[in-house]
C-alpha cells in the first residue's frame, strides 16, 4: 500500500472527506517503479480500507471501561 500523502495530512483531513487516495498492489515487484506500475488506485483514504481489514481479524468490540484504576 502507498498512500498519496503523508500521516500529517490523513489527521487534518479525516477519512471521512474523501480528500486523498492510495494505491496496492502486490509485493514482489523488481523495484518501486515496477510495483506502482503494476499497482491499483484507489480514491479516498486508506484507513476506511484498513479499519474494514481489522475488523476482519479483531474479533468482538467490547465496550470502553468507565473508569479507570483498580479498587486499590
Amino acid at each position: 500500500m502507498l498512500a498519496a500523502s503523508g500521516h500529517i495530512a490523513g489527521v487534518i483531513n479525516p477519512a471521512s472527506r474523501d480528500k486523498r487516495h492510495f494505491w496496492t498492489a502486490d509485493a514482489g515487484a523488481a523495484d518501486a517503479d515496477a510495483w506502482l506500475a503494476g499497482a491499483q488506485s484507489h480514491p479516498g483514504s486508506w484507513w476506511k480500507h484498513w479499519s474494514a481489514w481489522l475488523a476482519r481479524r479483531g474479533g468482538a468490540k467490547i465496550a470502553a471501561r468507565a473508569t479507570l484504576g483498580g479498587a486499590g
